[in-house]
């Protein structure tokens, strides 16, 4: 088995929660009196093109909650977004003690719009643990786009034997396996621990 150099690795759902999934946007519904199916399908009608750097925030927020008045602020609905965000601190040390025995490089590879990224990465010093950031707003491509994983390999400079990658969602783990990336489906710390294991990487 090829020598593991680089862990590819999702942010949401491997060290943090999703930045905002659909539970996020059930609560903010609730919170702030919303239709909650407007706002669901005005979110997938936007939020690709918002992962892909091709809308900010704000204007991502103009077009599924703020297209009609209402009686809070932007900046009040933005903050709750942000709060959202909550850290696996097992997965998180787990990464770093990795990185650390086995002089790993990091790579993250995500679907995220940037300033939900950019926030993320402060709040949590995620800068810390991973080297490079392919995010889908940085690089305008988004997964299952297999371009990004092309980018993340030329960026990080490895072959794609040489990659482990940690990622929730199993349809991704399947279209880098298929790009010859080596992939764990992360269902729980035990679980990815184990999986690790299996790999010749131990904590």
């Amino acid at each position: 088995m090829p020598e593991i150099t680089t862990l590819f690795m999702d942010i949401g759902g491997v060290i943090l929660t999703n930045g905002w999934d659909h539970r996020m946007r059930e609560l903010a519904s609730k919170r702030y009196n919303l239709d909650y199916g407007e706002l669901n399908e005005r979110h997938h009608l936007t939020f690709g093109t918002y992962e892909e750097g091709k809308l900010t925030l704000d204007q991502y927020l103009d077009r599924t909650v703020f297209y009609k008045e209402r009686p809070f602020t932007k900046h009040e609905f933005r903050e709750f977004m942000y709060a959202q965000s909550k850290p696996y601190p097992e997965m998180l040390q787990l990464i770093r003690d990795l990185k650390s025995k086995y002089r790993l490089k990091i790579t993250s590879v995500s679907n995220e719009g940037r300033e939900l990224n950019v926030y993320r990465i402060n709040k949590f010093k995620l800068n810390s643990i991973i080297d490079i950031f392919i995010s889908s707003s940085f690089v305008h491509y988004r997964k299952p786009d297999e371009d990004i994983y092309r980018i993340a390999l030329d960026i990080s400079q490895v072959h794609p034997q040489e990659v482990l990658y940690l990622e929730d969602r199993e349809m991704f783990v399947q279209i880098a396996g298929g790009m010859g990336i080596r992939g764990i489906i992360q269902k729980s710390h035990e679980r990815t621990l184990k999986e690790l294991g299996d790999y010749g990487l131990t904590p």
